[in-house]
């Protein structure tokens, strides 16, 4: 008679010892309260290290409306525009936690979006989180809608 419960040895498990591929390169400074670059004195661009750069990128990627520029891939951007027009208030903070962890989870070099802060004045909003990177640590960053 055959057995109704087949037993079977497990195969061996092999780890994968790779490592970390994922770097945070250096990139020129970016200064968002002018809405330009940081130069020096001699006029060359003022560097920022991989992790400033890399939050950097958070931030201008929240910033920029997904679609609107045919500069950039469709991965790259938000489209908190649309979150706005939620019929509730609690809809709106739904939608807008979710297109920012969306858009920042492209980069592998970010591993989660968390701690969400909304403070609503009329028609706007100012939204602050904080990003968590796979290495170093992490940034609190905040956007105007």
């Amino acid at each position: 008679m055959p057995n109704l419960f087949p037993t079977f040895d497990m195969p061996q498990l092999v780890e994968e010892n790779r490592p970390n591929l994922i770097q945070y390169p250096e990139s020129p400074l970016f200064d968002f309260a002018n809405g330009d670059f940081v130069v020096d004195g001699a006029g060359r661009f003022v560097m920022a290290d991989g992790h400033t750069a890399w939050a950097q990128w958070c931030q201008k990627a929240v910033m920029t409306e997904r679609f609107a520029y045919l500069a950039y891939s469709t991965d790259y951007g938000s489209e908190l525009r649309s979150a706005r027009r939620q019929p509730t208030r609690a809809a709106v903070k739904s939608e807008i936690e979710r297109m920012i962890t969306e858009a920042l989870l492209v980069d592998p070099r970010t591993q989660a979006v968390v701690d969400f802060d909304h403070q609503f004045e009329g028609d706007s909003a100012r939204v602050s989180f904080t990003v968590v990177p796979v290495v170093g640590s992490e940034q609190r960053l905040e956007v105007s809608l």
